[in-house]
C-alpha cells in the first residue's frame, strides 16, 4: 500500500490530492485571481491528510507537477515538495502539468491538446492521443489561422485559454472544452503512482521546475 501527496499549483488553482495505490482518496483545491498559492497550499496538505486520517510517517512519495506554468506558482510547489522530501526522507515525483490537465478528457477517439496561456497569442501545449499518451512534445506556440491545419481527426482542446483560442482556431474538428480550465492534483493520482512503482524519482536536490520559458518581468518584451 502506497500513500503518495500530490501537489499541482502550476496554474491559478492551488490543489492538493492524497492517493492510495494511484487513488484519489481526497483533495483541496482552490482557483483564484491572485495566487493565493503561499497561503493556501500547507492549509491544504494539513487537511488533506487530517480528514484522510493519514500521517506524514504513511507517505511513501511526494509529487509535484512540474510544468511547465507559472514561474511563482511552479517555484512555491516544488519547493514545499522538497522540503516534505527532505523532511520525511521520501522521493519526489515530477509529472508533466499538461499531460495532468489532459488526463481530465475522456474521449474514444481523437486528440486532446491542453494549453496554458502564456502571452499574447503564445501557449504552452502538447497533444496526445485518446489514451493519453504525448505524441506531440511540450511546446510555447504563437497561435495562427493555419495552427492544427493539417489534423483531420477531431481535436479537444482544454485549458485556460479557451477564448483567445476560439478567435483563431475555427476549424469544424476543433472542439472546446471551457469547463475544464485548470489542472488539478485529483488528476495526478495514476500518474504518480506510475512512476513510484517503477521508481521513476528525482533528485531532490538538483530538481528544477520546468519553466519551458525564460521568466520574465510583468510588461517586459
Amino acid at each position: 500500500m502506497a500513500y503518495i501527496l500530490n501537489i499541482e499549483t502550476a496554474t491559478k488553482n492551488c490543489s492538493v490530492s492524497l492517493a492510495k495505490d494511484g487513488i484519489t482518496v481526497l483533495f483541496k483545491e482552490v482557483a483564484e485571481q491572485g495566487y493565493s498559492h503561499a497561503e493556501k497550499l500547507h492549509v491544504f496538505i494539513e487537511e488533506v491528510l487530517k480528514e484522510s486520517q493519514v500521517n506524514f510517517q504513511e507517505i511513501k512519495a511526494i509529487a509535484v507537477s512540474k510544468g511547465p506554468g507559472s514561474y511563482t506558482g511552479l517555484r512555491i510547489g516544488v519547493s514545499t515538495a522538497k522540503g516534505l522530501c527532505y523532511a520525511l526522507g521520501i522521493p519526489l515525483i515530477s509529472v508533466d502539468t499538461l499531460q495532468v490537465l489532459a488526463k481530465q478528457v475522456a474521449i474514444e477517439k481523437g486528440l486532446i491538446v491542453p494549453m496554458l496561456d502564456a502571452r499574447r497569442m503564445e501557449v504552452y501545449s502538447a497533444v496526445f492521443d485518446s489514451n493519453h499518451h504525448k505524441i506531440m512534445e511540450v511546446q510555447a506556440e504563437v497561435l495562427t489561422d493555419n495552427s492544427y491545419a493539417d489534423i483531420t481527426e477531431n481535436i479537444y482542446f482544454v485549458g485556460d485559454c479557451q477564448e483567445k483560442c476560439q478567435t483563431v482556431l475555427t476549424a469544424s474538428n476543433f472542439m472546446f472544452l471551457p469547463e475544464i480550465i485548470f489542472p488539478s492534483a485529483k488528476d495526478m493520482s495514476a500518474l504518480s503512482y506510475a512512476k513510484f512503482i517503477q521508481n521513476d524519482f528525482e533528485d531532490v536536490a538538483y530538481f528544477e521546475p520546468f519553466y519551458l520559458k525564460d521568466f520574465m518581468l510583468p510588461g517586459k518584451n
